[in-house]
């Protein structure tokens, strides 16, 4: 009965006829292929523009049917199944990383009611009280896939992606979720049509920037994109997960990332930048007339668009992070930032909810803020002394190149072991330049007249 009354609730979902329903499912569909096909193509030439280059010209009207062509030729090509993979792991991956991407837009409004042939209904598959823990449970569902694609595929650089992923997907989606709490403390609700209603008269990406601004850098890595596309890094993992992935099995993990990148796209369209409500000054003129009709589909798939170039001018900008960097980045800056925007958040309602004046909130908050720059000001820096003296000390000790088992090269400052600074006639000579009777690395040579024991271990 609980169910059925919060479902009740939520006004306008629930009566349309099975033909309409179908409708919306096939239109959700070609949407975000068409999306995909579109994006590729923008992304390439954009980075082309970026980087003074012409970009994709050649396939179609201004090269626009590139990502069509090379579709096609990933579904022409050979498929190739590792001998040491887990077969029907490995081809199921896909498909586990491919279908959750296409169920988020089931509770995304992309308009107000519109008439389909004569029927009055709403741009939205469904909606539910709970519709934003359900397009987070969602998009976890996608990481079982490359860590799956990862694990089949028996070898180890994909395997070393797809755990790469699963840690990143959790590290990044902790943080996303924290990004909302603000937003269901404002918008009082969890329903995405709910919280499109609320932002009527300001968006939430304005009055709650910091949860905004935490959810943008929480996207990026949640779908593995630069520059925070570890789990794929080139450099380090070859192609990380899909490495030993060829054909339509790795055009279905291409098509995955990219309706994921419009899947959160259109989350922080919904909860932060007013959902299909169109854009100031635009909603002022004649009472509104361009948040009615067909017109809020243009105004979300423009801002969905926006978002995406923001991905876009990410990755021709910024270079690759380290994986350690990406990690302190999540655990120790955006989280513990998180939590503190939460209680200043939660401390603004209960003093709105008490009739607190707003100047009053920002007066208050604002001499906190002060504060804290403040205190941070004061607190003591670690001095270069004291830094110099640790480097010294750690220069002073000797590098073995075996003690992880494998060799491995010295970093700047180390030694080798048993190498250090040479004396000749009461003058210091670096490791590495000869002097007479040494070798190359201040080292007795076989033609000085030390001792054949010395010249061996030398």
């Amino acid at each position: 009965m609980i169910a059925a009354q919060s479902y009740d609730e939520i006004a306008g979902f629930g009566n349309d006829p099975w033909w309409i329903i179908a409708i919306k499912c096939v239109a959700i569909f070609v949407l975000l292929v068409v999306l995909t096909l579109f994006n590729i193509v923008f992304e390439r030439k954009v980075v082309a523009k970026m980087q003074h280059r012409v970009g994709p010209n050649r396939n179609g009207p201004g090269g626009w049917l590139q990502s069509l062509a090379d579709g096609v030729k990933l579904m022409l090509k050979e498929d190739i199944i590792p001998k040491a993979a887990d077969k029907p792991v490995y081809l199921v991956a896909p498909v586990i990383a491919a279908i959750p991407a296409f169920l988020i837009f089931a509770v995304i409004p992309l308009g107000p009611e519109v008439s389909i042939f004569g029927h009055e209904t709403r741009l939205q598959l469904t909606d539910m009280p709970v519709a934003v823990l359900f397009t987070l449970a969602i998009a976890s569902m996608g990481v079982y896939g490359l860590l799956l694609a990862g694990w089949s595929s028996g070898s180890p650089y994909p395997l070393l992606g797809g755990l790469r992923a699963s840690a990143q997907v959790i590290s990044y989606e902790l943080v996303m979720a924290l990004s909302f709490v603000g937003v269901f403390l404002f918008a009082g609700t969890m329903s995405t049509s709910g919280i499109v209603a609320e932002q009527e008269r300001l968006w939430f990406g304005i009055i709650l920037l910091p949860s905004f601004v935490v959810y943008l850098i929480s996207m990026v890595g949640e779908t593995n994109r630069a520059p925070f596309d570890l789990p794929e890094a080139e450099g380090e993992l070859v192609a990380g997960w899909g490495t030993e992935y060829s054909s339509i099995k790795y055009a279905m993990f291409f098509l995955a990332e990219y309706i994921n990148m419009v899947n959160v796209s259109a989350i922080a369209t919904t909860l932060f930048l007013g959902g299909w409500r169109a854009p100031w000054p635009l909603s002022a003129i004649n009472d509104g007339m361009f948040n009615t009709g067909w017109w809020p589909l243009l105004w979300f798939l423009a801002k969905v668009m926006l978002l995406i170039f923001v991905y876009i001018w990410l990755r021709g900008t910024l270079p690759r992070m380290r994986y350690d960097q990406f990690m302190h980045l999540g655990w120790k800056v955006l989280l513990p930032i998180s939590l503190v925007w939460i209680v200043a958040v939660a401390g603004m309602r209960l003093a709105f909810n008490e009739g607190i004046e707003r100047s009053q909130i920002l007066t208050y908050g604002g001499i906190a803020v002060a504060v804290i720059l403040v205190a941070s000001l004061l607190i003591p820096e670690k001095r270069d002394d004291q830094e110099a003296a640790e480097q010294a000390e750690r220069e002073d000790e000797p590098f073995d190149a075996f003690a992880g088992g494998h060799p491995v090269p010295p970093l700047p400052g180390q030694l080798p072991q048993g190498s250090g600074p040479v004396r000749s006639e009461g003058a210091t000579v670096p490791a590495g330049v000869g002097t007479p009777g040494t070798g190359t690395h201040g080292t007795p040579s076989a033609t000085s007249d030390d001792s054949p024991e010395e010249n061996g271990h030398a």
